[in-house]
Formats: structure tokens, C-alpha cells, sequence
């Protein structure tokens, strides 16, 4: 029995064409949320505007790296010109490589200097286009500190009119904290625009799980009934990759079951199994490892499905 098999059963069992609930940063299922939206908003109105530096922090899960792929996919090709780099763990040299890379600039077999200078030819030939050239950098947190600064250098590359590359910033808080350091100053300075991506509200977690459920195929009523949305807004905080999984895991729970609703114990159950949630079990009444095998019993439930599904058809 193949996964593919096991997971169109469990499709089929809902109406759904593919996972609603994917932690992959799939634009396709790009819920619009208050935070995410103010967060567009400012990004397009800095980039517009020809600003250098723009920042945008948020906590793990909160969906920095589908804001990201969304502004990519957003930005006009006639007018901008995109570089992304989704892992900036790099040293300088690697950081100038990188961005010339992006740029589809050659620079094999040619010394540091060289590719600066072919860097900044590039980007001169753009704006004589009247291109503006994104540069997105995800995980900003982790970019090293000599790197930073050198990030800085790479922003004066400006002429008397204009900004030649302009910087979006992505990352954890902790990003902040670094910036706030004596040294980074001068770039904290050049910092025009920042924005801050927040957890769902309450009142907004139905909308997102029924969104996700729709663009997945689904055409019925909410599977998810009230009480177990509340449940799941206390153990997610409105973390949303948080109510991915336990949305997903809940699903399975409720088909384990034979039931075409999600109810409170399908969360339970699910956030027994979830790191980060844990806290959430003193009030349930359950014990985790009670929960974590009734979750799987939608699992060995699914398998036997699949099983008779596969030796009717053969």
C-alpha cells in the first residue's frame, strides 16, 4: 500500500483534492488575515516608494516566509527586478556571490572585488530601465554579524536619485534584539519602514481553518464545530502553522472515528500529540498518552479502509 493510496482515502472521506492543511508555504492557500494584510500593504507602499531598508518580524509559525513568496509573486515584472535568498547564513563573500547569482550575473572564476563591481554595473543597467531590484532575504536572524554589515555596505549602492537595491528584511524577534546592538546603528537608521506579523485573532481562526478547507476542494458545511475551535485557539495562540497540524492531526482523529465532524476530543487528542502545546492537557481531563493513541486510531482506521478499498478493486 502506497502513502498516495492512504491519503486519497482520507481525502475522498472529506471531498478534499489535496491537503488543506500542509505546512509548506503554498500560496495557493494564502489566508488573508488583518496582520498579514497591514504587513502587504506596508511592503508594497516601502518598495513602491523606493526605500532602502524595510523590516518585517514575527514569531515561529506566524507565516514571514508565505509573506515572502507572496510578494514575490506580487511584484510587477515590468517594474521590479527580485532577489531572494531563503537561508542567509552566510559569510560576506558568499552574501555578494548570492545576490549576484540571483541577479543571473556570471561570476565564476572572478575575485571578490570584481563581483561587486559586476553587481553594481548590473543594477546600474536596471535603473537606466527604470527597474527597481528587491532584494528578500528570509531567516534574517540568522544572518551573521560581519554579513550584516555588510548587508549595510551593499545598501549604499545608490546613485544621487535613487536607492539601486532595496532590502526586505524577514525574521524572528530576535532579529530585533540584534539590531538594537551599539554596532548595527547606522542600519537600524536606514530601517524606514517596519512591520510586525502577528497570530490570528479568535474571532478569526473558523474563517482561516474554512478557507483552507474550501481551497482544498472542500464544498460542505464547517467540519469543525465550535467548541473544538476554541480549543484549538487556546492551544495554537494563533500560531498558524500550530493549527495546521493540529487541524490536520484533528481530521484524522474524526475519520478515525467514522465522523464527518471535528468535536472537542479530535483536538484533544491532536494536541496531545503536538510539541508546543502540551500545556493545554491540564485541562482536559485526559491523559496524554490516552490521547496519543486515540488519534491513532484514525491512522490504523484509515490503513483499513485503504486495505478494502484496494481488494475490492482488485
Amino acid at each position: 500500500m502506497s502513502v498516495a493510496n492512504v491519503l486519497s482515502g482520507f481525502q475522498d472521506f472529506y471531498g478534499l483534492e489535496q491537503q488543506p492543511f500542509s505546512l509548506a508555504p503554498n500560496t495557493d492557500f494564502y489566508v488573508e488575515t488583518q496582520s498579514h494584510q497591514e504587513c502587504f500593504y506596508v511592503l508594497m507602499y516601502a518598495l513602491a516608494s523606493g526605500e532602502g531598508f524595510i523590516k518585517v518580524t514575527g514569531e515561529v509559525g506566524t507565516g514571514k516566509t508565505l509573506l515572502s513568496r507572496r510578494l514575490l509573486n506580487e511584484l510587477d515584472i515590468e517594474h521590479f527586478v527580485s532577489a531572494y535568498i531563503p537561508n542567509p547564513s552566510l559569510t560576506p563573500t558568499a552574501l555578494w556571490r548570492a545576490i549576484a547569482h540571483e541577479l543571473s550575473i556570471d561570476v565564476n572564476d572572478v575575485d571578490d572585488h570584481q563581483v561587486q563591481e559586476k553587481i553594481q554595473k548590473k543594477l546600474l543597467e536596471l535603473a537606466a530601465k527604470d527597474k527597481k531590484v528587491v532584494l528578500i532575504i528570509d531567516e534574517a536572524q540568522c544572518i551573521p554579524e560581519d554579513t550584516l554589515e555588510a548587508l549595510r555596505l551593499i545598501s549604499n549602492l545608490e546613485t544621487e536619485r535613487q536607492t539601486l537595491l532595496q532590502i526586505v528584511l524577514f525574521g524572528q524577534p530576535e532579529l530585533d534584539a540584534l539590531l538594537a546592538t551599539q554596532r548595527f546603528r547606522q542600519l537600524r537608521q536606514r530601517i524606514t519602514y517596519s512591520a510586525v506579523l502577528e497570530p490570528l485573532e479568535p474571532a478569526n481562526l473558523h474563517h482561516y481553518i474554512q478557507q483552507r478547507m474550501m481551497i482544498a476542494g472542500y464544498r460542505g458545511m464547517p467540519i469543525f464545530e465550535d467548541k473544538a475551535i476554541k480549543l484549538m485557539t487556546k492551544a495554537t495562540a494563533g500560531v498558524p502553522r500550530l493549527i495546521n497540524v493540529i487541524a490536520q492531526k484533528s481530521l484524522l482523529c474524526a475519520f478515525g472515528k467514522g465522523s464527518d465532524q471535528v468535536a472537542v476530543e479530535h483536538v484533544k487528542a491532536a494536541i496531545s500529540d503536538t510539541e508546543g502545546t502540551r500545556g493545554v492537557m491540564r485541562s482536559t481531563g485526559l491523559s496524554p498518552s490516552g490521547l496519543l493513541s486515540y488519534w491513532r486510531e484514525g491512522l490504523l482506521f484509515l490503513i483499513l479502509v485503504v486495505l478494502v478499498a484496494m481488494y475490492e478493486l482488485s
